[in-house]
């Protein structure tokens, strides 16, 4: 059985010819490696061969790990944030990405600007308008972006997404394009992250302009 660290390794190769495969560095993109379930000793491991950027998605179980690890890494909230999460979210993440109303966005800015922070935010959109995902729909999604743009303690940086599964990634592919047009549509100064891809489509996410991926299951093997 491969290591952690082999195992990234082999994301960063994929991630690499997937980039370069669609003419950009490598370096462009952003390795987000989610550590939902994973405990600190392997999350550790997973710092040590070169992981900067971690993903949670609940905030109480994250909180235990930021407690541990601290700032070693930018820390990035992947799951459905509820409102009365949003202080220690804020306090903890280095973006939130799962913004999917304006009650949650300016809770957050307000939970920001009261320890002097402006919180970096991402806007959820719902790919594939499916019922038991959160997010906006994607014919909604540039109002909203606008909308949310207007929140003080806030900075919209991007879109957050994720397909629908299907067992041939190439599937998801028209998802991972549509958003890309939503995200060429957004302003210059909040198209800094293009979050989509996942352990089962990252390759083709990339190939259609993720410049952030967020992998667990690839690095830790599959969640028990």
């Amino acid at each position: 059985m491969a290591t952690i660290s082999e195992n990234l390794e082999t994301v960063h190769e994929r991630i690499a010819r997937a980039a370069l495969g669609s003419g950009r560095k490598p370096e462009d993109v952003t390795l987000i490696v989610v550590t939902k379930t994973v405990g600190v000793p392997r999350i550790r491991e997973a710092i040590s061969a070169g992981a900067t950027d971690l993903g949670e998605n609940y905030v109480q179980e994250a909180a235990e790990k930021w407690q541990a690890i601290g700032s070693a890494v930018r820390w990035h909230f992947i799951g459905h944030l509820q409102r009365n999460k949003a202080k220690d979210a804020v306090r903890m993440f280095t973006t939130i990405q799962s913004v999917d109303s304006i009650r949650l966005a300016e809770e957050i800015g307000k939970r920001a600007a009261a320890i002097g922070k402006v919180a970096d935010i991402l806007i959820e959109v719902n790919l594939a308008g499916e019922g038991t995902k959160f997010g906006v729909l994607p014919e909604d999604a540039l109002d909203f972006a606008a909308r949310v743009s207007s929140v003080a303690g806030t900075r919209l940086q991007g879109f957050m997404g994720m397909a629908p599964f299907v067992e041939d990634p190439e599937n998801a592919r028209p998802y991972f394009a549509r958003m890309k047009e939503l995200w060429d549509k957004l302003p210059e100064e909040q198209r800094h992250w293009l979050s989509m891809g996942m352990s089962h489509d990252f390759e083709i996410a990339i190939e259609e302009g993720s410049n952030m991926v967020r992998i667990g299951a690839a690095i830790f093997g599959p969640r028990g």
